[in-house]
Parts: C-alpha cells; sequence; structure tokens
C-alpha cells in the first residue's frame, strides 16, 4: 500500500514546526516559499487572495 502526502501539508508541517522552533534560515525561506507556491495552486488560493484584498481595502478606508 502506497501512502502519499500532499507537499502542501508536508510544506505547511515542516514551515508550522521551524517557525515553533524558531530556526528562521534560509532553509526556513526556502520552505515558506515552497509552501505558498503550492498552496496557490489549491483550492486555497481564491479565499486567501480574497482575504488579502479584503484586509488591503479595510486598511486603506482607515
Amino acid at each position: 500500500m502506497a501512502i502519499t502526502v500532499s507537499l502542501v501539508a508536508l510544506f505547511g508541517l515542516v514551515l508550522y514546526f521551524l517557525l515553533r522552533a524558531g530556526n528562521l534560515t534560509y532553509g526556513s525561506a526556502f520552505i515558506a516559499t515552497g509552501f505558498g507556491f503550492f498552496l496557490a495552486s489549491t483550492g486555497a488560493a481564491t479565499p486567501i487572495n480574497q482575504l488579502t484584498n479584503s484586509v488591503i481595502d479595510a486598511l486603506s478606508n482607515l
């Protein structure tokens, strides 16, 4: 039986532990960038973009 893990889940888990441990190095930046690129290709991209746009609009109206 083969078990496959989504790269989004894998990068997210690694990034979580790196941030929690305080190891913010070039490797962490690579993991965060990879997580962002893979996350952008999922169905979560549209709600994240909408949330970002809403926050920017709210901040500009202050």
